[in-house]
């Protein structure tokens, strides 16, 4: 035998090839565990997307950057299995049986870890069910929404171009319908470069927006005849009032002559003040006539409002001197029968207040004596030839609000005491 090198023997060659069958069925088991991993990570990935692109909540929020953990995780073990791999040539014709257990090994652990974050990602994947049912069901509202929102513009434009052709100009729904075209534009370029939520919350809003301009159009004809019968009516009581107005001042003076001064002191500026109101109205009233001539809608509808607040200023001011004389006429003429009235209201809140009591609650006891004594005043101070009648009359005003307020509170608390 000359002095070459050995090779290995029968048995030791068996062993090597046995290693090196051994480390090629461990790098077969981490390509299979990298590829299943890969393709895991890849399915979610598009569930991911879809997830982002119309879910911006919290818990959706979350799940992304979970996803992107489970992204560098999945970095890592994909590298340290390239590591692996690359670290050793099981095709060397020189591998010996050391060589090759260690690189059996680390392919072991490598397709462990793959396998371990292939099955915590399945789970990951597995808790998102329902945020992937509802991210999936928006997306499916995705192409009807937009069809929605083109078929509530054609209709407000359809609503607009007959309403116009009726005589109304529109303007201003002309120009909330033009304020829609961009709107428009942006849907039709689709959710691939606006992104689905974007887009269908787009939709959505163009869609409330066309049909409110479409519903406004097709109202307008009616809104115009409301406007025509309150320009009308108003104007109707705006001149009934002015003739009241002229009715006040001899109410005044029969005040004057037969009642003291307190009784009519407060009334003395209204003559006055309701014809300012009924002047000032027939002023806004001109303006909201011209309003609706140049089809200004909001402002004629504004101005018909102010009218009717300035009428009922009027008609209050006016009420008031009559009513002021016919409450003091019923009163100077007979009192006895009011302030019977009062006493019987009295005597009745006393006998609810003892219902199922042998002594009543002091909260309720205290306002209805109070109310006795007021009465008693009252009718005490109505001396003189010209007493205070309408000081008599609000008292008694008064102690009725307070004893149907005591009333009310007994209520309440029995009520509630079951």
């Amino acid at each position: 035998m000359n002095g070459g090198a050995r090779r290995w023997g029968w048995g030791g060659g068996g062993r090597a090839e046995s290693r090196r069958a051994e480390a090629q069925a461990a790098k077969d088991a981490a390509a299979t565990a990298f590829y299943e991993l890969d393709t895991a990570q890849r399915d979610l990935r598009i569930s991911m997307e879809t997830l982002a692109a119309v879910d911006d909540s919290p818990a959706a929020r979350r799940a992304v950057a979970d996803f992107a953990e489970f992204g560098r995780r999945i970095d890592a073990v994909s590298h340290d299995y390239i590591k692996a791999v690359d670290a050793h040539d099981l095709d060397r014709d020189d591998l010996d049986p050391d060589t090759a257990s260690r690189a059996r090994q680390a392919l072991v652990r490598a397709t462990e870890e793959l396998e371990r974050t292939r099955r915590e990602l399945e789970r990951f994947g597995q808790g998102l069910g329902p945020l992937l049912e509802k991210a999936e069901s928006r997306l499916a509202r995705l192409a009807p929404a937009v069809e929605r929102a083109r078929q509530a513009l054609l209709a407000a434009t359809k609503a607009l171009d007959s309403v116009r052709a009726s005589g109304f100009r529109a303007d201003d729904l002309a120009a909330r319908l033009a304020a829609l075209s961009p709107e428009l534009t942006k849907l039709n370029e689709g959710a691939g470069r606006h992104g689905v939520r974007e887009t269908i919350q787009r939709a959505d809003r163009v869609l409330r927006e066309a049909e409110a301009v479409r519903e406004e159009a097709e109202r307008l004809p009616e809104r115009a005849a409301e406007i025509d019968r309150r320009l009308a009516s108003l104007r109707t009581r705006a001149e009934a009032l002015h003739t009241r107005a002229g009715q006040v001042e001899p109410v005044l003076s029969e005040l004057r002559r037969r009642f003291a001064v307190a009784c009519w002191e407060d009334l003395q500026q209204v003559p006055e003040q309701a014809e300012r109101a009924v002047r000032q109205a027939e002023e806004r009233l001109a303006e909201a006539r011209g309003a609706r001539r140049e089809q200004q809608w909001a402002d004629a509808t504004a101005r018909l409002s102010t009218v009717r607040a300035l009428l009922n200023d009027a008609d209050e001011a006016v009420s008031a001197a009559g009513e002021r004389l016919r409450r003091l006429n019923e009163v100077s003429f007979d009192h006895t029968g009011e302030v019977e009235r009062v006493r019987f209201a009295i005597r009745d809140a006393q006998r609810l207040a003892m219902a199922g009591r042998t002594h009543p609650d002091p909260r309720h006891a205290a306002p209805l004596d109070a109310a006795v004594a007021r009465l008693d005043r009252a009718v005490a101070g109505l001396t003189g030839r010209h007493p205070d009648w309408w000081h008599f009359v609000t008292e008694l005003d008064s102690i009725r609000e307070t004893v149907a307020q005591v009333v009310r509170n007994i209520r309440e608390e029995r009520a509630a005491g079951g």
